[in-house]
């Protein structure tokens, strides 16, 4: 999902999955780099989505969600997780919104690609920007776990 024109991979000489879990699983791959063998551990993710969704008005739609791992309900644009490793994501960001905020946008553009925390895992995300808002169909998405307690607002 990056744009590949810094595309720099070094030959991995040994790579194995130390845990595997519901979403990503922790890698450990060994590599040459500077005339040196290296071993790392790192987040082996499937790559995320985030949308930067603006009304008629030019206000940003954000959402309030609860996030376990920091114990604290987070104010952020929508974004979400691709289901799979080959799922489009223009798709997915389209998804994130329907899902997360009820709507849906007639425009769509690619705003960046970004590594979250590259010396610690793999994931990538493409954030787009949405304009042209309307509700998306009703009850077309059931809002589970985190995502039951969803606030939103411009």
């Amino acid at each position: 999902m990056l744009n590949s024109d810094f595309a720099d991979a070094r030959k991995v000489t040994k790579s194995e999955v130390t845990y595997r879990g519901k979403v990503w699983e922790i890698a450990r791959d060994q590599f040459e780099l500077a005339e040196s063998m290296l071993t790392r551990d790192y987040l082996k993710h499937p790559g995320a989505v985030a949308v930067v969704a603006l009304n008629d008005a030019g206000e940003v739609l954000f959402i309030s969600q609860y996030r376990h791992p920091v114990a604290h309900s987070m104010i952020e644009i929508p974004a979400g997780l691709l289901d799979s490793l080959d799922e489009d994501p223009l798709a997915a960001a389209k998804r994130e919104l329907a899902e997360e905020a009820g709507y849906m946008a007639a425009s769509w553009q690619v705003l960046v690609d970004f590594c979250t925390s590259p010396g610690s895992s793999s994931e990538a995300v493409r954030i787009f920007l949405a304009t042209g808002l309307s509700p998306a169909l009703k009850n077309s998405y059931l809002r589970t776990a985190e995502e039951s307690e969803i606030e939103i607002w411009f």
